[in-house]
């Protein structure tokens, strides 16, 4: 249900952005990975492409049959094993030390224990551990625990901004703030897919192909230069 403070042109085309957008890239379905995974594929997946984080994480997986093995091992064997990511030091050292952090708080590497907290306790807890930023903690949450929230990334941040929804200029936490109340949460983690893969495909960061947009007649983002880019 649209929130309150958002005006009813912008819920009806979000309305409108997710069934077109459903219609050519269908409904996403469940996640088939555990929280733990998730978290280290979204902390490999930062500042690369979704081809190269698989591989990286197949790669991780395939050197190390369980995190407990993986911790054992140096930061220096860890990052060539995942140098296809890009970054592979430092996110072979953060992956390390959340990893270690979550065996610290928890017992064991299992996340289980945020489905006894809140969201925004939740939340808090994933932003305290290295390399996760609000985008990574969303991403676990929603697609790890089912938990209210829409994760926000370059993509789902460009599309949010031309179509509208969020004002120009807004930040990662403040897009998220912001779509989180104007989208209805059965349909974030629909909306958060595929405005990536709308992004991906049509809506480039450089050269978007709006004549072949499935959203051109009720995107606002043509008629308005200022805003392109």
């Amino acid at each position: 249900m649209c929130k309150e403070m958002a005006t009813k042109d912008a819920c009806d085309r979000l309305f409108e952005c997710i069934r077109r957008l459903e219609g050519v890239y269908g409904i996403p379905g469940p996640a088939r990975s555990g929280p733990v995974d998730i978290l280290v594929t979204t902390i490999l997946s930062q500042n690369t492409t979704s081809a190269n984080t698989h591989r990286a994480f197949e790669m991780l997986k395939s050197a190390y049959p369980d995190y407990e093995t993986l911790l054992g091992a140096t930061d220096e064997e860890i990052a060539g094993h995942i140098r296809c990511g890009g970054l592979a030091n430092i996110k072979a050292g953060r992956i390390k030390e959340a990893l270690e952090r979550i065996r610290n708080d928890a017992g064991s590497i299992d996340l289980e224990f945020l489905t006894g907290m809140g969201p925004e306790a939740a939340q808090d807890y994933l932003i305290s551990l290295p390399g996760v930023g609000p985008k990574t903690a969303a991403v676990v949450l929603l697609f790890g625990f089912g938990m209210p929230r829409l994760p926000v990334d370059t993509h789902v941040n460009r599309l949010s901004r031309r179509l509208g929804f969020v004002p120009e200029g807004a930040s990662i936490t403040e897009a998220q703030t912001v779509l989180e109340k104007i989208t209805p949460r059965e349909k974030y983690c629909s909306f958060h897919v595929n405005l990536i893969r709308h992004g991906r495909a049509v809506c480039k960061a450089r050269s978007p192909r709006c004549g072949e947009c499935v959203l051109k007649d009720i995107c606002p983002y043509p008629d308005a230069p200022s805003q392109k880019g």
